[in-house]
């Protein structure tokens, strides 16, 4: 009896959430001064990085060809779908800490810490500040004809597995510098970052512009019986055949359409980085309306920037002659101008700087975040008197951030990929459609309930309303159609259980589809899993079928997500699908974040918390 009661106890701390209401969303101890350009600059510098001067190069080459220009509008769209969800949370939780707060609010506690800890996870060293000051080192280094490289692989070479050729203390000493920047006032930091992002931008439409004049459509079509190639030299396909076996059979789609698709979760993770944007609730000045816009809008920056570069530069030489570390300045020397590098160089430091401080600037605000709702200690969430940053927060993660910089490879840095950012994804676009029918002022467990109580409240309503009915199958059917479509206007708890028990049922099922799939690939189609895809289709579809037959709540926001449940349903598939499709080995080093992040939260978190 006395363990029942313990993990009954236990139930209600992992689940309970985070009360926001009217009286104390708009409460902060941070500045409120960043404006919706502000939060625009901050989310396109984040985006908008090393993947517009690498990343189009590489995909084009090795995994779309010139359909890449598709692969990114795909993943624009489906970036745009996660966009939607954090907007909505933007106006309904204007709170600093982003997903992390979000799924606080609606999934609970237990939840919240791991997106919480797997974002810090992200920002300091997947997608963030470490493989960002090593990339941009290197590009610096570039500049200087590998002058700093070739004096530390003089004096202090490491020849150590997973570790980097050499300490790269210019990395560190960059991210102190900008995490000085960072510390010493928003207002200032924003200043910044606008300067970069300009300047991002003008390189980028030099680019297109300069990049333009020399196009050739026939690059998008070229086959085996076109008689040269634009710069190479008048060589003819013969010539080129064994440099041409690896990639492809030419035309827009020259690996076919899971060359497409391929391309297209690759170029999903150069639009990871908006939602540094949701971070900075405590800190926009109207963040209901504000955070909403700069989200819109930068995405909408980013994926015209993304399509123009991709375009121009598969126009300017064919796929396979591409280079994959420097495409732009390589295909500017190939058609006649190598002066063109310049420009590009600077546009590439530009970028990478402001993805750098797009990378840096969430970290200490998720710290803050779960340090103030006592999931992390104390301390990290004091907030200096004067420039009314979280101090203690920003200079411990970019500390941590600087030393990853030192020590570890770039490709080591980023094997986690952005597992974390996809996962926060998840729980947001879960969270929007919990949210939507949330029954508001009254306590609704997300978990801890039982399904017979969904039936024996049907059934009691089905037998007032009909006391002539008494035998058990219509009695049933009654019960079945009033789950799925009840008379009520408006979300009831019972309701709000439905839909989370149908939520829960889909995730599920989208994550058994994505491992078949998974499966497929490896090991080829056979009848088992034929019959598992059907299961697992019907198993995603039919659940989200029935939560749109129920009634919304009718709560007024300054900006919603459009169809729910399709939006955020689409969002999760995604989301699952990307998440499975990472390798195993990412998923290895997972495991030691999380046990790292387990033992914090159930020796201090659980007895901590403010909740």
């Amino acid at each position: 009896m006395t363990g029942c009661v313990g993990c009954a106890e236990i139930g209600q701390a992992v689940t309970r959430r985070k009360n926001v209401d009217d009286d104390t969303v708009g409460e902060s101890k941070l500045a409120r001064v960043l404006t919706v350009f502000d939060l625009t600059a901050l989310g396109v510098g984040a985006t908008l990085g090393a993947g517009v001067y690498i990343l189009t190069g590489s995909v084009a080459k090795e995994i779309s060809g010139p359909s890449v220009v598709i692969s990114f509008l795909i993943a624009a769209i489906t970036s745009i779908l996660s966009g939607l969800c954090y907007a909505e949370f933007g106006a309904r939780v204007p709170k600093a800490g982003s997903g992390y707060v979000y799924s606080y609010v609606t999934v609970g506690e237990c939840c919240a810490f791991v997106i919480g800890w797997n974002l810090i996870l992200s920002y300091v060293i997947v997608s963030g500040a470490a493989s960002v000051a090593r990339a941009w080192t290197g590009n610096f280094d570039a500049l200087i004809d590998n002058k700093i490289k070739t004096y530390m692989l003089e004096c202090c070479s490491m020849d150590v597995p997973g570790l980097a050729e050499y300490p790269d203390l210019f990395s560190f000493v960059i991210v102190m510098i900008l995490t000085a920047l960072i510390a010493f006032g928003v207002k200032e930091f924003a200043m910044v970052n606008k300067i970069f992002t300009v300047l991002n931008i003008g390189v980028i439409l030099f680019v297109v512009i300069a990049g333009m004049t020399k196009a050739d459509f026939h690059n998008w079509a070229w086959t085996f019986e076109a008689p040269s190639l634009n710069g190479t030299n008048g060589a003819t396909m013969a010539q080129l055949a064994i440099d041409w076996a690896p990639y492809g059979n030419g035309g827009f789609l020259p690996f076919g359409f899971f060359g497409l698709i391929s391309g297209t979760a690759t170029c999903f993770y150069a639009f990871v980085g908006f939602d540094c944007i949701a971070t900075t609730g405590e800190e926009a000045i109207n963040p209901q309306k504000s955070i909403p816009m700069g989200i819109v809008l930068s995405l909408a920056v980013c994926c015209i920037a993304y399509l123009a570069i991709s375009a121009t530069l598969t126009l300017m030489q064919p796929y396979f002659l591409l280079d994959t570390l420097a495409p732009l300045p390589v295909a500017f020397e190939k058609v006649g101008m190598a002066w063109a590098s310049y420009p590009v160089a600077v546009g590439a430091i530009c970028a990478l700087s402001t993805s750098l401080l797009g990378a840096m600037f969430p970290m200490p605000r998720i710290i803050y975040a779960m340090a103030i709702d006592g999931l992390l200690f104390k301390f990290l969430a004091k907030v200096h008197d004067k420039t009314k940053t979280p101090l203690i927060a920003t200079f411990l993660s970019g500390t941590f951030a600087g030393i990853m910089a030192i020590f570890f490879d770039l490709k080591e840095l980023v094997d986690l990929m952005s597992i974390g950012t996809l996962a926060a994804y998840t729980l947001v676009a879960t969270s929007v459609m919990l949210l939507s029918y949330f029954v508001f002022n009254q306590e609704v467990k997300f978990v801890i309930f039982s399904i017979r109580d969904i039936f024996d409240q049907y059934s009691r309503i089905a037998m007032s309303q009909s006391s002539q009915l008494s035998f058990s199958p219509t009695l049933g059917i009654i019960k079945f159609v009033m789950l799925v479509r009840p008379k009520s206007s408006f979300p009831t708890p019972i309701i709000s259980k439905i839909v989370n028990w149908c939520t829960v049922i889909s995730a599920l099922s989208m994550a058994l589809f994505s491992i078949t799939i998974a499966l497929i690939t490896q090991f080829g189609w056979n009848f088992i899993f034929i019959i598992f895809i059907v299961i697992f289709i019907l198993g995603s579809i039919a659940p989200i079928v029935v939560i749109a037959l129920q009634p919304q709540s009718g709560k007024e926001l300054s900006f919603s997500v459009p169809l729910v449940p399709l939006v955020p349903a689409l969002n999760m598939f995604v989301n699952i699908f990307l998440m499975i499709s990472l390798p195993p080995s990412t998923w290895y080093k997972m495991v030691i974040w999380m046990v790292l992040g387990a033992l914090i939260y159930l020796f201090y978190g659980v007895r901590h918390s403010e909740e």
